[in-house]
């Protein structure tokens, strides 16, 4: 059943009493009149608004803009997982390898080794250089490592079969990335190498020739001997221990031992590691890298022959080396 509708106040004690039984509520009072407020001064009129300035859009920042820094620690640099020798030692970089710095933290600076604009470490930054302009290639779009393929690389190498290449040619570009040799020369330069060297594009043992031989194999680089001499062996048996191996024939104890300490490889006491295609890339870029100042003012010179003399020591292989370089010239990139 439907309540009637009524007006109602309840009393603070809780019964209800009707409107008109409340007492009338006194008459407003008027407001006083305010009085007049004085007349405002006019505005001075605004000047004129100068043209609008176009805002130019900032670029994005492009991955490995960051400052290409050169590793100077002759053993190395470790790579650590944060900014102290606390952290773990990720790896070790070897000398002359190319990094761009993302940041510094007191004496470390966080590292980028790909270019890619990610982190991967740490390292001491007063064992950093900065990257000179042949180390700084691919920061300035002379990278060419991308584009060369098997097929290109193949032209270059008529007798040599596909197969060798495609499966080799990662390592050696693997190595040149590490170590800066990014441009058409050097590339060509390491190419050639490995065509002098050892043509069928693998990593292998230097083979027994009049050259290394006269009564046991590679007696002729023993100590005591001439090349041996030349070679840096000091001990009986380093002529066969130390004998030529890898993409660019890597040969005498001096040079294992030089080039081991520089890629963080016990070359020494394990030299069959330099027929690994991995570690023989890193070898022939290591090598090159070493002697890269007088390369590439013989390049420039386009002295092909004494390009060629700096990594062999001689003119072995420099036809082979000649014929290679303008083959590639014609068909790499850049």
């Amino acid at each position: 059943m439907a309540r009637s509708a009524r007006t109602e106040n309840r009393s603070p004690a809780g019964g209800v009493q009707p409107l008109e039984d409340l007492p009338d509520l006194p008459p407003l009072q008027p407001l006083p009149e305010l009085p007049d407020l004085p007349d405002l001064p006019d505005l001075p009129d605004l000047p004129d608004l100068p043209e609008r300035v176009a805002i130019e859009p900032q670029a994005a920042p492009v991955a490995g803009s960051a400052d290409r820094m050169v590793v100077n620690a002759r053993d190395g640099l470790r790579l650590r997982s944060g900014p102290g020798t606390e952290f773990s030692v990720v790896r070790t970089l070897a000398f002359g390898t190319v990094v761009s710095v993302l940041g510094r933290e007191n004496q470390w600076a966080q590292v980028d080794l790909e270019a890619d604009g990610a982190a991967d470490g740490f390292v001491l930054a007063s064992f950093l250089r900065s990257a000179g302009a042949s180390e700084a290639a691919a920061a300035v779009g002379g990278d060419i490592l991308d584009r060369v393929t098997p097929d290109k690389v193949k032209a270059m190498f008529p007798a040599t079969g596909l197969a060798n290449i495609t499966r080799n040619l990662p390592f050696v570009l693997s190595g040149l990335r590490s170590r800066a040799l990014v441009d058409k020369p050097m590339v060509l330069m390491a190419l050639g190498t490995i065509r002098a060297e050892t043509e069928n594009f693998v990593p292998i043992d230097e083979g027994i020739s009049h050259f290394n031989t006269r009564n046991t194999p590679f007696d002729l680089y023993d100590a005591g001997t001439r090349i041996g001499r030349n070679l840096g062996n000091t001990q009986p048996g380093d002529g066969p221990l130390f004998k030529g191996r890898g993409y660019v024939q890597l040969t005498g104890r001096d040079n294992y031992t030089r080039i081991g300490a520089q890629i963080d490889q016990p070359l020494t006491t394990r030299p069959q590691l330099a027929n690994d295609p991995t570690i023989a890339g890193i070898i022939l870029a290591q090598f090159l890298k070493n002697k890269e100042r007088a390369i590439r003012a013989a390049l420039a010179a386009n002295d092909l022959r004494t390009a060629r003399k700096l990594v062999n020591g001689g003119s072995n292989g420099s036809e082979r080396f000649v014929d290679a370089f303008q083959r590639g010239l014609a068909v790499l990139p850049g």
